[in-house]
């Protein structure tokens, strides 16, 4: 059975974190998952979470300077203090709230010291990671959203995680930035990757709107996930028209889904 997560970055935006939380729970999402929950306090979010019984899968390490170019450290050289910093801080809030995985934003960076720097600050992450128990995640984004961003390809991020050597990294595979970058068949990709996928995301190609639509047959793809056997969640990180509980028609056609 596909279990599915909120992503609470695009849904229920008008709504601070605690009463998102709520709303995903009445929505009938079985978790949640944020980019970047550092306003609302742990405990607070931690507290949520335990009423609820629903458990949070994923968090961002901070962007860095947004009005600069930022969107991430990890890839950037000379400036490891501030990812590794960041990165600390993530694995931090997630361990306080049991939050499964961190997700570590690459930046925009290109190039053998990008390389280099990314998979010494993954090696960082994965050390601080088992220490905290908290897995790491890498996640490929396209480039016409994230231009110049240092990780596209699911090959690339396969690499950089044989490169580093560390059983708790794992690619987040999000379909909607696989498709527009890779094209072809999600299905094969989600196949091909699949001992290294930790989390799915899901969302229309090429709008990022609700999973009903668009270039991929999401029926086909989850059912093809369910039979690979993950054990994971799926989650919906889309972009609604008008108010998220509006938007939520295609999670009946998902429960009904068999493998």
């Amino acid at each position: 059975m596909i279990k599915l997560s909120a992503n609470l970055g695009y849904l229920w935006p008008e709504l601070d974190l605690l009463d998102a939380i709520d709303a995903a729970t009445e929505a009938g999402f079985d978790a949640v998952e944020v980019h970047w929950p550092y306003i609302t306090h742990a405990l607070d979010v931690a507290l949520k979470l335990e009423l609820l019984q629903i458990p949070m899968i994923s968090l961002n390490t901070v962007a860095g300077d947004l009005a600069q170019g930022d969107f991430g450290l990890a890839a950037v050289a000379d400036r490891e203090p501030e990812a590794r910093s960041a990165i600390d801080k993530a694995l931090a809030y997630a361990a306080d709230t049991s939050c499964k995985f961190v997700h570590i934003l690459a930046g925009v960076a290109d190039g053998t010291k990008a390389t280099q720097t990314y998979e010494s600050n993954l090696r960082y992450a994965s050390e601080k990671g088992e220490e905290f128990g908290v897995g790491v995640l890498i996640e490929p984004l396209n480039t016409e959203d994230n231009p110049g961003y240092f990780l596209n390809y699911l090959d690339q991020a396969a690499q950089c995680i044989a490169n580093v050597g560390a059983s708790n990294i794992n690619i987040l595979f999000d379909c909607y930035h696989t498709q527009k970058m890779e094209g072809g068949d999600v299905v094969e990709k989600v196949t091909e990757y699949f001992d290294l996928i930790g989390h799915v995301q899901i969302a229309s190609v090429p709008d990022r709107g609700s999973p009903d639509k668009g270039e991929v047959d999401y029926p086909v793809f989850l059912t093809q996930l369910d039979k690979l056997g993950y054990d994971g969640y799926v989650g919906a990180e889309y972009k609604p028209v008008g108010p998220t509980a509006e938007s939520l028609g295609w999670m009946e056609t998902v429960r009904q889904l068999k493998a």
